[in-house]
């Protein structure tokens, strides 16, 4: 009677993660879109569960520990233990719309550092330093355009929006599509244009992994520094960043697709190995939030997987003082000592 529950001991043990089997999360390029699946946990691994028929369920097992982000389309029902797994293994669950569309809500592992939320605050509680990094958020994606000194967020505003409706411009001509303008209407969304459509589809899914760089830093998404008033408004500062090279040449490419939205999430996918997008989310956000300290950024993400935990279980929880700073925690600090 004993030996079946040890074997179930043995796999339910070979489902749970070890630090060893946990990647960084800049190795972790890919997500996942799902829709109309149950999400359970079994004795193997996380698994998605496709109702075929009355008669038929077949299963797709999830490669968590290799995934970034995990978009839950509507349809889907997810279990606590398959969520548990998710959250050791350090996967973002982010809750999307039809077809990948909006994003709603993420849910972040609880193993995280607030050593980068600090420094976001900081920056965006203080007006001189929110302005300058929403305007270096604007230069670079002007590249090596000369730009003055000291201009002004409201002129770099107006350069970038005369930059993309020259890009716009440039890529209709190439795919031979004539004018091109940009239309975000999700209450008509089955009358828009297959490149709106693609483009809509295709941003979700870069807000998805520019979502989960976010998570894994343990930054607020909600904080944005040009963006404002949504829980998602840093995920389109750093969006944005990154439009002009991922979506929008997929987007333009599908103008003659008849299902953009899928062929525009699968070209993103398969674009994102060669632009290993999301290692630069993790070093721009760090530059930008505290430029010109690279050795210290990449501090939390080099070394194993256990050297890693041990830093952040040794500098994760400590006290805050007006006076002094940053003091130890788990000190007794009553006069005279305990």
């Amino acid at each position: 009677m004993s030996a079946p529950k040890r074997g179930g001991d043995a796999r339910r043990r070979l489902a749970s993660p070890t630090l060893a089997m946990l990647p960084r999360v800049a190795d972790s390029l890919s997500f996942l879109y799902l829709d109309m699946v149950r999400v359970v946990q079994d004795d193997t691994g996380v698994c998605a569960q496709i109702q075929v028929d009355p008669q038929r369920t077949d299963l797709v097992y999830v490669p968590t520990a290799a995934l970034s982000c995990l978009l839950l389309g509507p349809g889907v029902s997810i279990t606590t233990p398959a969520l548990t797994t998710l959250a050791r293994h350090g996967t973002s669950v982010v809750c999307v719309g039809a077809g990948g569309v909006r994003a709603y809500a993420g849910i972040l592992p609880d193993s995280l550092t607030t050593h980068w939320l600090e420094q976001q605050v900081t920056c965006w509680s203080d007006p001189a330093k929110r302005l300058d990094i929403a305007i270096r958020m604007y230069k670079r994606r002007f590249k090596d355009a000369d730009l003055p000194q000291n201009i002004t967020l409201e002129q770099v505003r107006g350069m970038e929006g005369q930059r993309m409706k020259a890009f716009y411009k440039i890529l209709a001509e190439q795919h031979g599509i004539g004018r091109f303008r940009r239309n975000y209407r999700p209450d008509q969304w089955d009358s828009q244009d297959p490149v709106n459509l693609a483009l809509s589809a295709a941003n979700t899914c870069l807000y998805g992994i520019v979502h989960a760089a976010l998570l894994a830093l343990g930054l607020s998404p909600a904080l944005g520094f040009v963006h404002a008033g949504t829980q998602h408004a840093f995920v389109y500062d750093i969006a944005d960043l990154y439009k002009a090279e991922t979506t929008l040449p997929i987007a333009f490419a599908l103008h003659n697709s008849t299902n953009p939205e899928q062929e525009a999430r699968r070209r993103f996918r398969e674009d994102l190995r060669l632009l290993r997008l999301l290692p630069r989310i993790v070093r721009d956000v760090q530059n930008l939030l505290t430029p010109g300290t690279n050795a210290v950024n990449a501090e939390a993400w080099e070394g194993d997987e256990e050297e890693r935990s041990e830093r952040r279980d040794t500098q994760m929880v400590h006290l805050w003082d007006p006076k002094a700073g940053v003091l130890p925690a788990g000190v007794n600090y009553a006069a005279g000592g305990a």
